[in-house]
């Protein structure tokens, strides 16, 4: 993936309140289908930079698969406070709260 970190980061700052996205997306976004991997990596790697709302970004079915590096169920309580139904670790309702930076970001 020829983006950096920062790249992603600055994508993921615009993630609206309320709403989630996917590593795959956001790969996408930045012209690499094929790099949801490297922006996973970027998301464990910010790991405590507030200015970064990495509980916003979950795999393509909702799952949250970042979990762990959140602690306990930090990442599900974010989501919550922002007024998303997470259920055994995974957005209820994805296509109600999804946003697509390909098709939001022009």
């Amino acid at each position: 993936m020829k983006n950096s970190f920062e790249d992603i980061y600055q994508v993921v700052r615009l993630i609206p309140e309320g709403r989630v996205t996917s590593y795959g997306a956001i790969a996408e976004y930045l012209g690499s289908k094929g790099g949801a991997r490297f922006v996973g990596w970027a998301m464990n790697a910010c790991h405590g930079d507030a200015t970064i709302p990495a509980h916003r970004v979950v795999n393509r079915a909702g799952v949250l698969t970042g979990k762990a590096f959140f602690g306990g169920d930090k990442m599900q309580e974010l989501l919550e406070n922002e007024g998303i139904v997470v259920e055994n670790d995974k957005i209820k309702n994805l296509k109600n709260h999804y946003w697509i930076p390909k098709d939001e970001l022009l």
